[in-house]
């Protein structure tokens, strides 16, 4: 089911409190990926090409505030810009809401592949001149 549709405090969500988003392509190029971690999970697709991270965001918001599941998961293509985007749309709704208590995991998809990002890399990569530090510190 598409993320943007469902109800934000939606019956399966209050029941199962435990959630995926994840990147729509990954349904055709890694199916067995989503089928690894939706299990105990509500699997929620987003498409970032098609819609705008503040939308997301301010959905996921809304959802973290009424209906917070205890964890969440999020499976994005690493180097995809679009994809990518999902990981800030979701810092972004944890700044609105503020005091979110559950866990948030996210991972990025390369050649099927699910590699765990700690959140503070995913902070850190929205701000290049830090990268930037980062990895001309390594060179030296």
């Amino acid at each position: 089911m598409r993320f943007i549709s469902y109800n934000v405090c939606g019956s399966k969500l209050r029941k199962v409190k435990r959630l995926l988003l994840y990147s729509e392509c990954l349904e055709e190029e890694c199916p067995l990926l989503i089928d690894k971690y939706s299990r105990d999970r509500i699997a929620l697709s987003v498409c970032m090409e098609e819609l705008h991270l503040n939308m997301v965001g301010f959905k996921l918001a809304g959802m973290l505030r009424r209906c917070p599941p205890e964890e969440m998961v999020v499976l994005a293509v690493d180097g995809s810009p679009h994809c990518v985007q999902m990981f800030y749309a979701v810092e972004e709704a944890l700044k609105v809401v503020g005091d979110y208590k559950g866990k948030v995991i996210y991972l990025a998809v390369s050649e099927c592949k699910a590699e765990q990002v700690d959140p503070e890399i995913v902070k850190t990569s929205r701000f290049l001149t830090k990268v930037k530090k980062l990895a001309s510190s390594r060179t030296k």
